[in-house]
């Protein structure tokens, strides 16, 4: 039997739980250890998640514990020491994105992981619905054609409520953005992705739908229910955005623009693109994950199903099921992590990797910045 690889996971909040369970789903790893701050929470989750070792020290972690590859999947404004710890202790770092609070510390963990020889990622999970990659392929081929506009939405509406809490609203654990850092980064991720163009300008504008939040004095984990009383808040002045809409300028020459909300009611994480050619238009969604509609102009639209018989040849190495069996969210980082596990079972990252790294997480960082810019003085910025 092929030994297992050793895998650490850094927070067990929302997104950490799915991280173990699209691990394991890999086959050749094994979680073996955890971090999560607050002791008696830290051995219940390790517990229900079934992890053998759990640790309130994330220093201590990685130290003693023996592993590969650690997850970074905690608040933001964490991500950057604990990748910086686990490099200089000669792991290789998977990391939720945003890679880091600024993009001065994106590049020391660049230049970093350079140094180290280390397998490294950013996880930017959306680009592995099948019918992403298929949209990619597609364009690569010719068959959209020339590029004509890009529209893209990111619609939830888990904050639409004053009532609703989380730390992503608080800037010196997320950043000076919200929407756009946290669901319009994977957006515009997909956008370049798909695309293969590159943003040269922006122009956006923010909206704060409740300057005034009602924060929980109990713990709210993420999309969870709220069952609190209007005693068991204090009232929080909110300075990101609820709402971010971006027009867009590529470089070459086409036109976009992208609206985030995490106040639309009924919207429970709704991502829509469209990629208008010359050709043909393309465009998806991701609560249909499994359909991409093909519009034309002098025939009849289609619409694809995700279907390892019916995709390009080279989407099929991230289906595992035939069609009509359909594949959603949890299977996308599954899909990601096994192309990056590929790299840790060789012990180096690729020299053209097939998923993104922190080069890619330092660029959505960068666009983040320049977005910033643009709602701050209202004008058009170059990226």
């Amino acid at each position: 039997m092929t030994k297992k690889i050793k895998v650490a996971v850094a927070g067990v909040g929302f997104i950490g739980p799915v991280h173990i369970e699209s691990l394991r789903r890999v086959g050749t790893l094994d979680v073996v250890a955890m971090f999560h701050p607050i002791e008696n929470e830290a051995k219940d989750k390790a517990a229900a998640l079934g992890v053998p070792a759990y640790y309130t020290d994330y220093d201590q972690m990685i130290r003693e514990a023996d592993f590969d590859c650690i997850h970074i999947c905690t608040p933001n404004n964490l991500h950057f020491s604990m990748a910086k710890a686990a490099l200089l202790a000669g792991k290789h770092v998977v990391c939720e994105k945003p890679l880091a609070t600024t993009v001065k510390e994106a590049e020391e963990l660049i230049a970093l992981a350079k140094e180290k020889k280390a397998v490294n990622a950013v996880s930017f999970n959306i680009r592995y619905y099948p019918l992403v990659h298929q949209m990619k392929a597609m364009r690569e081929k010719g068959e959209i054609g020339r590029i004509y506009s890009i529209i893209g939405s990111y619609l939830q509406d888990w904050l639409f409520f004053e009532t609703d809490y989380n730390w992503r609203l608080e800037p010196d654990k997320s950043g000076e953005s919200k929407a756009i850092a946290d669901i319009g980064s994977h957006l515009i991720d997909l956008i370049e992705y798909i695309s293969g163009l590159s943003i040269v300008e922006v122009m956006a504008d923010f909206s704060t739908i409740h300057p005034i939040r009602k924060k929980p004095l109990k713990p709210v984990e993420t999309y969870s229910g709220k069952l609190l009383t209007p005693e068991d808040y204090s009232d929080v002045p909110i300075a990101t955005e609820d709402y971010a809409s971006v027009l867009l300028r590529f470089n070459d020459g086409c036109k976009g623009v992208v609206t985030v909300s995490q106040v639309s009611a009924g919207r429970k994480n709704r991502i829509n693109l469209e990629i208008a050619g010359s050709k043909q238009t393309l465009a998806w969604c991701s609560e249909t994950p499994n359909e991409l509609w093909i519009g034309n102009r002098n025939e009849a639209n289609a619409v694809m199903l995700r279907d390892p018989s019916l995709v390009d040849k080279s989407v099929r190495s991230i289906i595992s099921y035939p069609g009509g069996h359909n594949e959603g969210f949890g299977s996308t980082s599954k899909q990601l992590f096994t192309e990056i596990y590929k790299a840790v079972a060789e012990g180096k990252q690729p020299e053209h990797p097939s998923f993104p790294t922190f080069e890619e997480g330092w660029r959505e960082l960068l666009l983040c910045d320049r977005i910033i810019e643009s709602h701050r003085t209202q004008k058009w910025v170059k990226v």
